[in-house]
């Protein structure tokens, strides 16, 4: 099999895949996995051997069933009556020119959200709703703002973030078009896991290793 095939086995599986991005992007490697198989043991290998942020990333169908939007769009209309926020307007990102994120969520059912069960329990019930999407149930069973970071995808063919690629990777296992991802950090240089390093510590715990090219010819192929 190849990386893809071997990803896809191994993401049905609910293990992780690690996902490298482009070196002249953000050059991060980031932990995947599927938003339906995950678990408190997966949030904690996540914020122990990964260290970034722990998110979920979502297809842009979802989003737009959930009427969500992105937290730029967000805060450019509330600066109307909070002047400061067009202030802060994320206007010089180096790598890119807009912000997947979106809003934070807790599922009413956790106690303060940030525990490993609770982050499980936000994320595997909002997978669930993935299935049938609608702003009813969503806000019914969850609340803002929360510890779990959504992204929206803005589609492969039009953003090569980690955000549109762990979604097309899940899209490609034939999986829910929900991605969880937390980027690997390096405690002894106190900046990104470097590719090599990401690698080896792919290698020792028997994980694929992805670069962005692999995903990309796959998947925008496929579409052509």
């Amino acid at each position: 099999m190849n990386n893809i095939d071997e990803a896809a086995k191994a993401l049905k599986e609910g293990k992780f895949v690690l996902m490298h991005d482009a070196s002249g992007r953000e050059n991060e490697t980031d932990m995947v996995v599927a938003g339906e198989k995950i678990t408190p043991e997966h949030i904690a290998r996540m914020r122990t051997d990964g260290g970034g942020l722990i998110c979920v990333a979502m297809g842009m169908s979802i989003a737009e069933r959930l009427e969500l939007a992105f937290m730029a769009d967000i805060y450019r209309k509330a600066a109307a009556s909070f002047p400061v926020l067009a202030h802060l307007k994320a206007d010089d990102i180096p790598y890119d020119e807009k912000s997947s994120f979106s809003i934070t969520i807790n599922h009413r059912k956790t106690f303060t959200g940030i525990t490993d069960v609770d982050r499980a329990l936000t994320i595997r019930e909002f997978a669930k709703l993935a299935d049938k999407p609608n702003a009813e149930d969503f806000g019914r069973n969850f609340r803002t703002p929360g510890h779990v970071h959504l992204l929206i995808s803005s589609g492969l063919e039009n953003r090569e973030g980690h955000t549109e690629l762990s979604v097309a990777l899940m899209e490609l296992a034939k999986l829910k078009p929900l991605a969880v991802i937390c980027e690997m950090m390096d405690s002894e240089t106190h900046k990104s896991l470097s590719p090599g390093k990401a690698g080896e510590y792919a290698v020792r715990n028997g994980l694929v290793f992805l670069e962005t090219d692999e995903v990309k010819k796959t998947y925008l192929g496929g579409k052509r």
